[in-house]
């Protein structure tokens, strides 16, 4: 693990753990699992998947009755992360505010990390 004790390793603003309740529910899912993996033009992207239990390696992260799990080989490129929920004119979805980004595509779904092995 990643992690700084008694700090969590991402945070979860009101809009995305509100939206991640309601999946979780809607669902009877225990939560979501985030990731990365290779992809994209910038390099990496996120992964997000429901998940009815936790890995034994996961990092639980539980904020306002959200419950989000993450992997472990994304652990490090995730720590520090701000998942937020954003609703536009033309489209909603999670956005992730990610201090160890060096460069995103234009469309901010591909991403690549500074100082970091690649997966």
């Amino acid at each position: 693990m990643f992690g700084i004790p008694g700090k969590q390793a991402v945070t979860i603003t009101p809009r995305a753990a509100a939206q991640i309740t309601k999946l979780m529910q809607s669902g009877g899912h225990a939560g979501l699992r985030i990731g990365v993996k290779k992809g994209g033009c910038a390099g990496m992207e996120y992964s997000m998947e429901y998940v009815d239990t936790a890995d034994g390696n996961d990092e639980v992260v539980e904020q306002d009755g959200a419950r989000v799990m993450i992997a472990p080989m994304a652990q490090m490129f995730l720590f520090g992360t701000e998942i937020d929920y954003e609703t536009s004119l033309l489209e909603s979805g999670f956005k992730f505010n990610n201090p160890n980004v060096s460069e995103a595509c234009g469309c901010g779904e591909s991403i690549s990390f500074k100082d970091m092995p690649s997966l």
